[in-house]
């Protein structure tokens, strides 16, 4: 008598989750990890070559009236675009969405090379800032995707390694670029790099394409792209182009209001949002968004600032404006290196944010102590301090805000980690560049009298540049430095209670196991599977 036939069923077809969860050969992510680098090298260095070679393009194309735009279109591009690439990336797959920002990235540097005007400059730097929100948010996301977040602080060194070589290197080589070749170089440079990296992505990065049927959600995008537009005009106009309490900024901060106000209503009530607000009830990933504002805050008001300082203070050239942040790269470079080491080897972070936050607000203690009898010895010891400070959180951040989501929400956690840092940032250059030239201006007052508003004929004396400054009497130059050194002071005392903020944020987080540490998901972190969506390996 035969026996029945037993059943075998045809293996479940795995998710897209579950795909990307697969671990991942130690060949295949170093493969990957050389596209992710350039491409992060990318993002970070155009503007700061960029910046070096803007006296020479408004010399070139005119319009000096309309600079403030060839920064301005370019930031608004990229914070507006930030969290929209990141859903995206979430609902379509992670890699197309990653080459597509590469290539427009690419076609707005062209172009931006190719301008003829400042008015064509300003819109293809818009055209480069869309690609450029989706660089860094991609990066992070795939790096989520490839490695768990025990073993991430393998690579980590690689990418704060990037962040240091970028500021270092990125004025120097847009000097050298201006002075031996031409500015248009400064935007074609992107180009052999943006090649590189889209080859060794498209060639060595697999994960699985994401076929959605679920609906963007284009209210929320837009509500989100006009209250993030109308936050970053406040923070580059405000002071600058318009008073604070003009009819324009504070215009602008109602309409911010209100969209982001709508924005969270309408996030509530749709099937996919754009950013799904349930991830702030999750206790570390709020947190560590605010400690994420509080270190963008920091460190680029910090890297504005002290060149200032040590140009016009110290005396250094301007030439070398990025060897003088060195110290504090050295420290973060160093710092984020041992930290992530620390990580893999024993799967605990929490002590880390903790050390890191208090040690940044100790190195702007002591920043705000820069005299004019300073020596650079000194002042270099102290942007050490900083720097180590900045290292325990730079990739602690992004690696706790990415452990604290389920994996299908890694893009909008990275571009959410990724804004936070970027409207910090802006708000710390706009709030930092206040401080410092109110103090200046008092400053000239009390040493020189009410000639000295005007810098005794010279314009503002919280704008003069080294050259004008040597133009000046003696009594006015050592007016100005000690009004510089007082703006300092300023600024990182400010900065330093800013930073008390992020302590406290640190102190409430929970030690949540990290995936690939043997340990359970993140709180409320199931296997759910991304709704309405089939998975294709690539």
């Amino acid at each position: 008598m035969s026996q029945p036939k037993a059943d075998n069923p045809a293996p479940e077809k795995k998710t897209s989750e579950e795909e990307e969860e697969q671990p991942r050969s130690p060949r295949e992510i170093r493969l990957v990890m050389v596209g992710l680098v350039v491409t992060m090298l990318l993002a970070m260095l155009d503007g700061l070559i960029v910046g070096t070679a803007m006296p020479t393009i408004v010399g070139d194309l005119g319009g000096a009236e309309h600079l403030s735009w060839v920064v301005t279109s370019y930031t608004l591009a990229t914070a507006a675009s930030t969290p929209i690439w990141g859903k995206l990336g979430d609902l379509y797959g992670r890699k197309g969405t990653f080459l597509t920002s590469i290539v427009i990235f690419l076609v707005g540097s062209a172009l931006s090379g190719l301008s003829q005007n400042m008015n064509e400059l300003i819109g293809f730097r818009a055209l480069q800032g869309l690609g450029a929100g989706g660089l860094m948010v991609g990066v992070m996301s795939i790096m989520g995707a490839l490695v768990p977040p025990r073993d991430r602080g393998k690579y980590q060194g690689m990418f704060a390694a990037v962040m240091a070589l970028a500021t270092i290197g990125g004025p120097l080589v847009g000097g050298f670029i201006t002075d031996h070749l031409s500015w248009h170089w400064t935007f074609y440079i992107n180009l052999p790099l943006g090649a590189v990296a889209l080859a060794v992505v498209m060639v060595t990065l697999k994960l699985p394409k994401v076929r959605s049927k679920a609906r963007i959600d284009y209210l929320g995008a837009v509500l989100l792209t006009t209250g993030i537009t109308a936050l970053t005009l406040i923070t580059t106009w405000g002071g600058q182009e318009y008073a604070w309490g003009s009819k324009q900024i504070l215009g602008l901060a109602a309409l911010a209001a209100a969209t982001l106000i709508a924005f969270c209503y309408v996030e509530q009530r749709v099937q996919e949002p754009m950013l799904p607000l349930g991830l702030f009830k999750n206790l570390n990933f709020t947190l560590v968004s605010i400690i994420g504002f509080v270190v963008g805050f920091v460190m680029f008001g910090s890297t504005v600032f002290l060149p200032l300082y040590q140009q016009i203070v110290q005396g250094a050239s301007a030439t070398n404006s990025g060897l003088l942040l060195m110290p504090m790269m050295f420290g973060m470079l160093v710092v984020s290196l041992v930290v992530g080491q620390a990580v893999t080897k024993t799967g605990k972070y929490r002590i880390f944010p903790i050390i890191g936050t208090i040690v940044m607000t100790v190195g702007m203690v002591l920043l705000s102590t820069l005299s004019t009898d300073t020596s650079s010895f000194v002042a270099s010891c102290w942007m050490v301090v900083l720097g180590a400070g900045m290292g325990f959180l730079m990739q602690i951040t992004m690696l706790v805000a990415q452990n604290s989501v389920e994996l299908k929400d890694m893009g909008v956690a990275s571009s959410t980690a990724t804004l936070f840092r970027t409207i910090g940032g802006s708000f710390g250059v706009a709030l930092f560049g206040a401080l410092f030239n109110n103090r200046v201006a008092a400053t000239m007052k009390d040493r020189l009298g009410e000639a000295a508003a005007n810098g005794g004929g010279k314009g503002d004396p919280s704008q003069l540049s080294p050259a004008a400054l040597k133009a000046l009497p003696a009594p006015v130059q050592d007016a100005y430095h000690h009004a510089v050194a007082n703006g300092m002071h300023t600024v990182f005392l400010w900065g330093a209670g800013v930073a008390v903020v992020a302590v406290a944020a640190a102190l409430f987080m929970r030690e949540v196991p990290l995936r690939g540490a043997g340990g359970p998901a993140p709180e409320g972190d199931g296997k759910a599977t991304e709704p309405n969506a089939e998975a294709v390996a690539i």
